[in-house]
């Protein structure tokens, strides 16, 4: 823990806390777009250090949750034909697609696991080369883990393996946060990046966005410490009326983020439109496979038949996602929605607002 003790040490974090309590003058809206720091945001009660005045707004920053249920739905669709073996991420296994999860058609007999990687499934595809089943790797996550997926779907290209293919529904963020900000009513006053995001990418296409929007864009880590030296960076900027976008987690991110893994991206994927949960197509947001390894599509090879995708009325994950709504407005919250039984991707995914907020703060008794 030596790594981390000092960016949780209480007394720095209560600097800080004080800091911004003296710095701010007027109301503030400051989004979060990563499921880690709310999380921590949550966890370690930061907005409960902070002035009323101040406001913190969960954005669209878990992959997992802002998957569409037709991902879901395509997914498990998949997972039931008997030649295929469908691997993906624990957290998966029981997003609530139409009619059921991924866990659901497990229990019914398609073989589905849970890998770490998509080199792992990459493995596992190597095995069964020759005896007629498939691999198929359910794949998401932001521009974080997409160089990993197109590490496997480049090394299955050059080994020509055809038992290998990948469900790709990986996102990005710039263009999500277009999508908030055109709103004629934007929720948020300033932005705290993801630094896992901007370790990949750099902070190239933020920089427009700061501009256009004269937004704080303030890039910041996940530990306690990180978090209230990102929301001073943001309310100085608010109260000084700059719009820039501040480094705040150098010791980790390159403004020119890791170009390996985004010539990787380059490379393998291309953009493309994107539905989000809670926000609809958004041009140029997702991530697909460039024509030249079309044949590691999955969504190609096993294309969707069947009725529209819907989701559980109850459920407000979509207004969650867009920072509109948090988790305790929900009625359902805590009583027919738990971990245990979601209705939504928002209270199953490790990185959901309303498993955060389920976990670590008081709740109605189910």
């Amino acid at each position: 823990m030596k790594h981390v003790d000092a960016w949780r040490d209480p007394q720095r974090a209560q600097v800080l806390a004080d800091r911004i309590a003296a710095t701010v003058t007027r109301p503030w809206r400051i989004m979060e777009v990563c499921g880690g720091q709310t999380h921590a945001l949550v966890r370690f009660g930061i907005d409960r250090l902070l002035p009323e005045s101040l406001t913190l707004l969960h954005g669209p920053g878990c992959p997992v949750c802002v998957t569409p249920t037709a991902t879901l739905d395509h997914a498990i669709a998949i997972a039931e034909r008997p030649e295929v073996v469908l691997c993906t991420f624990g957290d998966m296994l029981r997003v609530p697609g139409s009619d059921g999860t991924l866990a659901d058609a497990k229990a019914r007999g398609a073989d589905v696991r849970v890998v770490y990687s998509p080199l792992d499934a990459l493995q596992l595809a190597r095995q069964l080369a020759g005896t007629g089943r498939i691999v198929v790797f359910l794949a998401v996550g932001f521009e974080t883990t997409a160089p990993g997926v197109a590490l496997a779907v480049e090394v299955a290209a050059a080994e020509q393996l055809d038992s290998f293919a990948a469900l790709c529904a990986h996102v990005r963020v710039p263009p999500a946060l277009e999508a908030l900000l055109a709103d004629p009513e934007p929720v948020m006053d300033g932005l705290l990046a993801a630094g896992h995001v901007c370790a990949v990418m750099g902070i190239s296409e933020y920089l427009p966005i700061a501009e256009r929007h004269q937004l704080p864009i303030v890039v910041t880590g996940f530990e306690p410490v990180d978090l209230l030296d990102g929301i001073l960076a943001v309310v100085t900027q608010l109260e000084a009326g700059r719009h820039e976008v501040d480094n705040r987690y150098a010791r980790v991110v390159r403004d020119e983020g890791t170009r390996a893994a985004r010539e990787a991206l380059q490379r393998v994927f291309q953009p493309a439109t994107r539905d989000w949960r809670g926000m609809g197509p958004i041009p140029d947001s997702g991530l697909v496979l460039r024509p030249a390894y079309a044949a590691y599509d999955a969504g190609r090879r096993f294309p969707l038949d069947g009725e529209p995708s819907h989701d559980d009325p109850a459920c407000i994950a979509g207004r969650v996602l867009v920072g509109r709504a948090k988790p305790m407005d929900c009625a359902a919250f805590g009583t027919r929605c738990t971990p245990d039984h979601p209705l939504g991707a928002t209270m199953v995914s490790s990185e959901g607002a309303c498993a955060a907020y389920f976990r670590y703060r008081s709740r109605p008794t189910p």
